[in-house]
């Protein structure tokens, strides 16, 4: 759901609009830069391997604990019960917060040919755990289809709230994504600029300048009108700011289709059951 200020989970939990990607960021200027330049959203995850630097942003820059909304995610390696638990402690220990805004489960299973049921129900009885006992304000996962969604939903006492896939121009997963919004699940979009590489393709340079836009910001504009939160990474400060700069217009319906119907494009390759 969507008020006038971001986007809301189904608990009631509110998130902004954009937040900012931080896989492959290994610098504290480039988060201390996305924090001055406004985004109050910050998306990683223990095999990033940044949480640490994060956190020492976190403590140098001003903004109170309160006004920012921290995820971070448990991997694919550490499905379990115990092993999910004490993923979040050295989650929290490493950015050096008292409790995380939202926690996932990065992939549903931990290699092609693992028993993905049994592990992905006892890590969901893990982060109910946590969200039971406060130390998170909301629980979801990543990289889960509707199949994967659909075991936990028949085996939870909580719902997942949020699940991030891969969402874009000419990747946009509808199958999943529709699934979502029908359960009253929140898509976030990771890459949701391709990489880079949707940047130059010619139908975002023609809506970029018929809008007056950047085609970044033509394809996180796409990403808000499907309801889909973006989370764009970037390491220029000019970029940062003109990645928030998406709400002043909207995209128009026979372009919006436009983009739906784009020929695959700038896919990563990954898909949850061959990683």
């Amino acid at each position: 759901m969507i008020s006038e200020t971001g986007f809301v989970l189904e608990n009631g939990v509110e998130l902004p609009f954009t937040g900012f990607g931080t896989y492959k960021i290994q610098q504290k200027e480039i988060i201390l830069s996305a924090l001055e330049a406004g985004y109050r959203h910050l998306d990683t995850a223990s095999v990033y391997q940044n949480e640490k630097i994060i956190g020492e942003a976190l403590r140098e820059c001003t903004i109170h604990r309160r006004e920012l909304f921290l995820t971070s995610k448990v991997w694919k390696t550490e499905l379990g019960y115990d092993s999910t638990l004490h993923s979040f402690e050295a989650s929290l220990a490493a950015l050096g917060v008292p409790y995380l805004d939202l926690f996932l489960i990065h992939w549903p299973q931990a290699s092609p040919d693992a028993d993905w049921k049994p592990a992905l129900t006892e890590t969901w009885r893990a982060l109910e755990r946590l969200y039971e006992e406060g130390a998170v304000r909301a629980i979801g996962v990543s990289n889960h289809l509707p199949h994967h969604l659909l075991h936990i939903l028949k085996n939870c006492n909580t719902r997942p709230m949020v699940n991030q896939i891969e969402f874009h121009p000419g990747y946009t997963q509808s199958a999943t994504a529709q699934f979502c919004l029908n359960q009253g699940i929140q898509a976030e979009a990771w890459s949701p600029l391709g990489r880079a590489a949707l940047l130059d393709a010619p139908l975002l340079l023609e809506l970029a300048e018929k809008y007056g836009k950047t085609p970044a910001q033509i394809c996180l504009r796409f990403a808000l009108q499907q309801n889909v939160l973006p989370l764009p990474k970037a390491s220029s400060p000019q970029r940062m700011r003109e990645n928030l700069d998406i709400l002043d217009f909207e995209i128009e319906l026979e372009d919006m289709f436009r983009l739906l119907t784009m020929p695959r494009t700038a896919f990563s390759g990954l898909h949850p059951e061959t990683v």
